[in-house]
């Protein structure tokens, strides 16, 4: 399912316009991404979990040359399915 089909069925579910539940979708996501860009974890109980991790400074290996690197430190994004949600998948 894609965006467009996601704000579609939204729409439907819930009587709003597409137009609405759009606006709706861009404001979690804006808000989701200042969250978790100021390392504040966002929790919907039973359905998910997304946290910013942090990953460290390590050596690595250039695939091509074999020749050692370091990779810098980095920030990456956790997203955790809830209990709800792994049971809407069995």
């Amino acid at each position: 399912m894609n965006r467009s089909e996601l704000v579609a069925a939204v729409a439907a579910e819930s009587g709003l316009s597409q137009a609405d539940v759009n606006r709706v979708v861009d404001g979690l996501f804006s808000v989701l991404s200042d969250a978790v860009g100021k390392g504040t974890k966002v929790s919907i109980p039973g359905w998910l979990s997304v946290e910013r991790t942090a990953r460290a400074a390590r050596q690595g290996r250039n695939p091509q040359t074999g020749e050692t690197i370091q990779i810098a430190a980095s920030n990456g994004v956790k997203i955790s399915a809830g209990s709800k949600l792994k049971a809407a998948a069995k």
